[in-house]
């Protein structure tokens, strides 16, 4: 079957369906088309894919994208943004010093260069862009495309660890492996790719001086395990009705957030002295977001928001589903339904259990900003208390 299918379900599907693209002048979509099916046509699946990339990111909308990771093969290193680099967080045994190392360069092209190329192929806000750019960086085909690689010859990597010292990482150009492998449709920030939370709910309790949250994703594909967390979440902070409260939500990618509304009203059940501080990072969407934004509305300043911008604004497109592409074996990600926080607007597209809950927020302003890989337990744990100590203050 020709890629020409695959860009056919698209156009039916997606760009006529997804609101997102409503704004979106009819000629720049047709360009953008033109050059997938000239791709397609010569066979070019990885010029296909980096075309479709280009096309589905005009919106700006991050809900809305392809999703090339089951469809390519990379160079064997896991990059990840962290913080405001990009580190190197796994590889394969001849080059597992590395490991922890930023990554500067590539072929001597710095890496900010690199991003500011790759932009126009990644959907949605800075911060999500830097979430589901890294694979690029792996991706010998985008390389190309970009002008960083000639199509023959090797990639080079340039290093640099903490202590300063740098490094070069030359890997044989016919060791791939496959891009899922080493990248999850869902990223989470941390090294090893094939990290699912072990449950929905950690408590940890710092005694007077508070209890800690961690909420790690708002998925639940059995519909009652997150339900019941959050309902033990729930009865927790009922019973600490004094009790400061930090709620780390860093990784959390979403799900279904009119589930956490018995633990928001929880919350707010408590002391009218009650402060609660959140933890969120590049790797918290969608839902998680929603999440936030309420507390925010609800609390106002008694919420302190800690870390680093979050993957999305809180005006975007999200609902729709997913689209399983049978020739190229990549995903697309489409939207259907019109989410505002910012305004608290709504349109006809908005489902109306979710338009009954939308609030104008304005916008989530960071108190303090904070970063550390989320597998850093000991970190985080020390961090809480000097957050709880503060929100006392």
């Amino acid at each position: 079957m020709s890629m020409l299918h695959d860009l056919e379900e698209i156009e039916r599907t997606v760009l006529t369906t997804d609101p997102s693209f409503r704004a979106i002048v009819r000629a720049e979509m047709d360009r953008h088309i033109s050059e997938a099916r000239q791709n397609a046509l010569a066979g070019s699946k990885d010029a296909f894919l980096l075309s479709l990339m280009r096309l589905l990111a005009l919106p700006r909308n991050g809900h809305t994208r392809l999703i090339p990771n089951n469809a390519i093969s990379v160079l064997p290193f896991r990059f990840v943004s962290i913080g405001t680099g990009v580190r190197l967080l796994d590889a394969p045994s001849g080059f597992s010093e590395a490991i922890g190392s930023e990554l500067m360069s590539i072929n001597g092209v710095q890496v900010s260069e690199i991003e500011a190329a790759a932009e126009a192929f990644l959907a949605g806000t800075r911060q999500r862009r830097r979430v589901i750019g890294p694979i690029l960086f792996a991706w010998p085909a985008a390389l190309f495309r970009f002008g960083v690689f000639s199509g023959s010859g090797t990639i080079s990597y340039q290093l640099r660890d903490a202590t300063g010292r740098n490094s070069e990482l030359v890997p044989d150009m016919n060791d791939k492996v496959p891009g899922a492998a080493l990248y999850p449709r869902n990223e989470h920030g941390k090294a090893d790719a094939f990290w699912s939370p072990k449950t929905y709910l950690e408590k940890r309790d710092f005694g007077q001086r508070g209890l800690l949250l961690v909420l790690p994703s708002f998925f639940d594909s059995g519909e009652t395990d997150f339900s019941n967390a959050v309902s033990e979440a729930a009865e927790c902070v009922r019973s600490r009705p004094d009790r400061r409260l930090v709620i780390d939500v860093r990784g959390n990618t979403g799900g279904n957030f009119l589930k956490t509304l018995p633990l928001i009203d929880a919350i707010l059940e408590g002391s009218d002295n009650r402060r609660v501080g959140v933890l969120v990072d590049k790797f918290t969407f969608s839902a998680a977001i929603v999440f936030v934004a309420i507390l925010k509305h609800r609390l106002g300043a008694r919420l302190s928001l800690i870390g680093e911008e979050m993957g999305d604004g809180l005006t975007f497109f999200a609902e729709g589903g997913t689209l399983d592409l049978s020739t190229s074996g990549a995903v697309v990600r489409y939207s259907s339904a019109f989410h505002d926080w910012a305004g608290g607007r709504i349109d006809e597209t908005t489902p109306r259990e979710i338009a009954a809950e939308i609030v104008p927020v304005g916008s989530l302003e960071l108190d303090r900003y904070w970063t550390v890989c989320s597998d850093d337990i000991e970190a985080r744990d020390g961090f809480c208390r000097e957050v709880l100590d503060s929100l006392n203050a």
